[in-house]
């Protein structure tokens, strides 16, 4: 991630704490709240090594949805129900495609792909015995340096510079659940937001983006600030609480999709959150996923369209 290459594996932990200890620590965190962490010998300025093996296409029809489209919509229209009642506000709402790994395809090639044709921020590669990842995650979930904080979370998708009222307003209702999130750890008094619904362009689409910053309380911890941010807010929903009852119940797993990618080293971290990710484990099976934020303003068959566009490029890419 971001030009810092690890090799030299010396352990994994599961278990959140050991961040504590010093050295370089990759981090995958699940959506669950569940933690892989692998610690590096060495770190260096390199690009991503290059590939002895070409990357074996997938054709699309390959790929199978874990919800089609009308359960897609029926899923957004019960999201809805839910806020004419008042138990949530905003639900981000996923799905996820997956296919056979019948090649047994390495994703370093796609990773090198990724990076060619679909620059991105937070894009990272991941190879440990039992999980393979490959991100081009536009998403900052959390920097951490010299005691500072700043998450920027995205809500707000459009394939042109034009954004609905509904964009902006969820937008907006991410940022305070940010800033509550961050607000259990920080010193008070800190929290600012000195960047709010600017707008960005990535690859294929643009994204309304904004910064949360604080000062960490001095008697916590990078540690402290992931159990209190986890999952992230952007692709969870408000409440948050709320939002994780409906999305336990409609969805399966979502694993390292919408959880956190990047690195923790002697205090410092970097991490995104983990969309436009591909990623496989030992079930082989390689996948993907997408979806978008509901609000009562939602247009079931836009919101669909909308997961399309967030995975159309990157799915191409796999072809």
């Amino acid at each position: 991630m971001g030009g810092r290459l690890a090799t030299g594996l010396e352990r994994i932990s599961h278990d959140i704490t050991s961040l504590r200890e010093p050295g370089f620590w990759a981090v995958v965190g699940t959506f669950e709240n569940s933690w892989t962490l692998a610690k590096f010998r060495g770190v260096y300025e390199l690009p991503l090594p290059t590939s002895e093996t070409q990357w074996q296409g997938i054709q699309l029809s390959d790929w199978e949805s874990s919800h089609g489209k009308n359960d897609y919509e029926l899923y957004v229209e019960k999201i809805k129900k839910s806020i004419s009642k008042g138990d949530v506000y905003q639900v981000n709402a996923c799905r996820t495609l997956k296919t056979v790994n019948s090649a047994n395809r390495t994703l370093l090639p796609l990773a090198h792909r990724i990076i060619e044709n679909n620059p991105a921020p937070f894009a990272s590669y991941l190879s440990l015995p039992h999980i393979e990842i490959a991100s081009a995650s536009p998403e900052r979930f959390v920097e951490f340096k010299d005691s500072v904080v700043v998450s920027s979370p995205i809500k707000g998708t459009s394939a042109t510079e034009e954004f609905l009222e509904k964009d902006h307003a969820e937008n907006l209702m991410i940022v305070d659940l940010i800033r509550n999130d961050i607000g259990r750890v920080a010193k008070v008094g800190t929290i600012s937001t000195p960047r709010l619904l600017a707008t960005e362009p990535h690859p294929g689409l643009f994204h309304l983006v904004s910064d949360v910053r604080a000062e960490l309380d001095e008697k916590l911890d990078v540690v402290d600030l992931l159990k209190a941010m986890m999952p992230p807010g952007s692709v969870s929903g408000a409440p948050k609480s709320s939002a994780l009852e409906i999305i336990s119940e409609n969805e399966g797993e979502r694993g390292p999709y919408c959880g956190a990618i990047g690195w923790v080293e002697n205090g410092r971290a970097e991490l995104a959150v983990g969309i436009r990710t591909f990623w496989q484990g030992p079930d082989n099976y390689l996948r993907f996923g997408t979806g978008a934020g509901i609000t009562w303003g939602s247009d079931p068959e836009l919101e669909w369209e909308e997961t399309e566009l967030k995975a159309r490029r990157l799915i191409g890419l796999a072809q």
